[in-house]
């Protein structure tokens, strides 16, 4: 590890990526080169279990190094961390994004030991600049934080707070320097990004926003958007989808399950129809469309054949990219309370469903043979399509370089391409 750049461990979301990089410029500036920074993650039991024994390991092996431990798993349970002796520094959610946090404890001596807020209270999401996202060919925009809603299962309203959108203007300008810095894809992420724009002056749509910053930023070749949810895509959104060769023709769905009661009892905001004219809609504007999709396994009283709705819709809307979750109770969610599946069921779920999503992605990549694409070059000259297809690529290209190729073959997840 450098001395002179803080060491970033970052779990879960494609906002806790982007935020890490924040992170990283904050401390590197407050000389804290010597620091390992944990950013955690609490969707699942898991991914905390995993945050700690991580931060175990780090100070076996480095006894002299800062250990800094932020994230929603530090915001929620902050005493978690604090009972760790491992652990110099608890920081919380919106504190981690400020200089000035950082800034405060270069030496950290004399410090307070847990820095963690009312989330709650925060009002506002400032538009954090970074200059780049380090080792990735793409970039990640933060365009939202927090949630307003209150899914049975979730915790991360808790750890993220209320729903909060960053100006467009904000926006713009990150988007402009990032592209100036030479990115040719942008990801825009936030807790619940279909959300945007309803605490801002005006109320913009998510759509409105995305339609202006292209305007703005003319030069910006692909945009990418993260998880949205079924039924809160505007107007403006689909005519982006159906006219804008900008945005690409991957959409990511908030599913989390394919049965109706099940849904009800999430307190989801869509029904198993909703995904499924999402999908028909999006491609009737267009037919290349490809969808991934969040699904939770083995939610409380699911039964066969309600898990059956969810294998079903996977097939009805044609979804090739599964992020597939076992249902993990989270402590002071209303599902906790809810008659729980066996472990081990769950676990048999989430099996099936990532077995049928190998499935998908195996009959999407030989629809994709022999097609000219435009990839983004990743390391180890993995390239991305428009449709996030993975290519391995015939010759060395420059990482985050656009490059054509023609595929003509498949290996694996993967897709086998020539370079043009």
């Amino acid at each position: 590890m450098s001395k002179s750049e803080p060491e970033l461990v970052t779990f879960g979301c494609r906002l806790n990526t982007y935020e890490s990089e924040v992170m990283r410029n904050h401390a590197k500036n407050a000389g804290l080169g010597d620091a390992i920074i944990f950013n955690t993650c609490a969707v699942t039991k898991e991914a905390e279990r995993q945050a700690r024994q991580a931060i175990r390991r780090a100070r076996r092996e480095n006894p002299e190094a800062k250990i800094i431990v932020t994230g929603c798993s530090a915001q929620i349970a902050p005493q978690t961390y604090a009972e760790m002796d491992e652990v110099d520094k608890i920081i919380g959610n919106d504190l981690k994004l400020k200089a000035e946090t950082w800034k405060g404890f270069g030496g950290l001596e004399g410090t307070e030991r847990v820095l963690v807020n009312d989330i709650m209270s925060v009002k506002e999401t400032a538009g954090h600049l970074i200059e780049g996202v380090e080792g990735h060919a793409r970039a990640f925009i933060q365009v939202q934080n927090g949630c307003d809603h209150r899914c049975t299962f979730c915790i991360i309203p808790y750890g993220r707070g209320n729903s909060r959108s960053v100006p467009i203007g904000e926006i713009a300008e990150q988007v402009r320097k990032l592209v100036d810095s030479g990115y040719n894809e942008i990801v825009m992420t936030g807790v619940d990004v279909t959300s945007y724009g309803a605490d801002l002056p005006g109320t913009p749509s998510l759509g409105q926003m995305i339609r202006r910053i292209l305007a703005l930023v003319p030069e910006l070749p692909r945009l990418r958007l993260s998880s949205l949810d079924p039924v809160e895509i505007d107007e403006d959104l689909w005519r982006l989808i159906a006219e804008e060769v900008r945005l690409m023709p991957h959409l990511h769905m908030s599913l989390q399950a394919g049965d109706d009661m099940i849904l009800k009892r999430m307190k989801r905001r869509h029904l198993r129809a909703d995904a499924i004219e999402m999908c028909r809609k999006a491609r009737e504007y267009r037919p290349d469309m490809a969808f991934g999709a969040d699904i939770i396994a083995g939610f409380p009283t699911e039964t066969d054949e309600m898990f059956q709705n969810t294998l079903n819709i996977v097939e009805e809307c044609d979804l090739t990219f599964l992020h597939v979750f076992p249902y993990s109770e989270r402590p002071s969610t209303p599902a906790a309370k809810m008659p729980s599946v066996p472990v081990p069921v769950r676990k048999e779920r989430a099996a099936a469903l990532r077995k049928l999503g190998d499935k998908q992605v195996e009959k999407f990549l030989r629809f994709h043979v022999k097609q000219k694409r435009q990839v983004i070059v990743e390391q180890d000259n993995i390239g991305r399509t428009e449709h996030f297809a993975a290519v391995e690529l015939d010759k060395p290209c420059k990482v985050g370089s656009l490059v054509n190729v023609e595929t003509c073959g498949i290996n694996g997840t993967s897709l086998i391409g020539k370079v043009l």
